[in-house]
């Protein structure tokens, strides 16, 4: 049995992630959105340490998982819907409000959908899966924070920091596209889409060692392009669903016009 002090550890972290949140909103109140941006990116690097700091500790509980999405409301909700209106949907008076509560209310609906199935007992006859249903959070979170990162670099408010041309020029589509992206992500976080967990990795097959390689070329370009590489991998991320989902769709069409056609013979 862990000792009492292991649970602490991972509640530090959950709360690590809260005040990233909340500090994030103080920075965009202040119009400081590029350090709003980073406090948010900073509260995706705690959440993605708690959970797993729980599990290999064996301290994980009903409060963690509680505290851990009261939380994520906070940080991966609340921050960014504030940073993205006061940065880019102030403007559209009750349209940006509607957008910008549209972003946290169907937050708040996923992680209480989460947190129900969490609470269902595990059919052990079912296989697991590896696979989020629907887009997470802290992803949502971070294409909004990896795009004010970018356009921050664009605007000139950032001036030291190496960028990718052919990403750059397009800053200005992405920021007047914003507000349809938003109610994406929004239409995202509460589907059924099937987006990678990356928890069942086996690096002994040859696919897994391919999928090292990528990573270690990915953290290469992300250390000589951070801001930039954040979008890309956040927003590719947010599009691997749908491309998974369309690929899915027509493979089981292609199947069904196969038994159909065998059955017509």
């Amino acid at each position: 049995m862990p000792r009492k002090g292991l649970y602490v550890l991972p509640s530090l972290f959950t709360a690590g992630n809260l005040v990233s949140g909340f500090v994030s909103m103080i920075y965009s109140i202040e119009g400081n959105f590029n350090v709003a941006a980073w406090f948010i990116m900073l509260a995706i690097a705690f959440d993605m340490f708690d959970g797993r700091i729980a599990r290999l500790t064996k301290t994980t509980s009903k409060f963690g998982m509680e505290f851990d999405s009261l939380c994520d409301l906070v940080s991966f909700g609340v921050a960014p819907a504030m940073l993205m209106y006061l940065m880019v949907l102030k403007n559209m008076d009750k349209v940006g409000i509607a957008i910008a509560l549209l972003f946290v209310i169907t937050c708040a609906t996923r992680l209480a959908k989460f947190n129900v199935k969490a609470m269902e007992p595990v059919d052990t006859k079912k296989p697991t899966t590896d696979s989020f249903s629907g887009l997470p959070t802290p992803a949502s979170a971070g294409i909004i924070g990896a795009f004010v990162l970018s356009y921050e670099i664009f605007d000139g408010s950032v001036l030291t920091a190496k960028t990718i041309p052919l990403l750059m020029k397009k800053m200005p589509f992405f920021f007047d596209a914003m507000p349809i992206i938003m109610v994406l992500i929004s239409f995202l976080m509460v589907s059924n889409l099937p987006y990678s967990a990356f928890k069942k990795m086996k690096w002994s097959k040859p696919k897994s060692v391919q999928f090292f390689i990528l990573v270690i070329v990915m953290l290469i370009l992300i250390f000589s392009y951070p801001q930039n590489m954040f979008f890309i991998i956040f927003f590719g991320y947010a599009l691997s669903g749908v491309i998974v989902y369309i690929i899915r769709y027509y493979r089981m069409k292609a199947i069904l016009r196969k038994t159909h056609n065998k059955d017509g013979k």
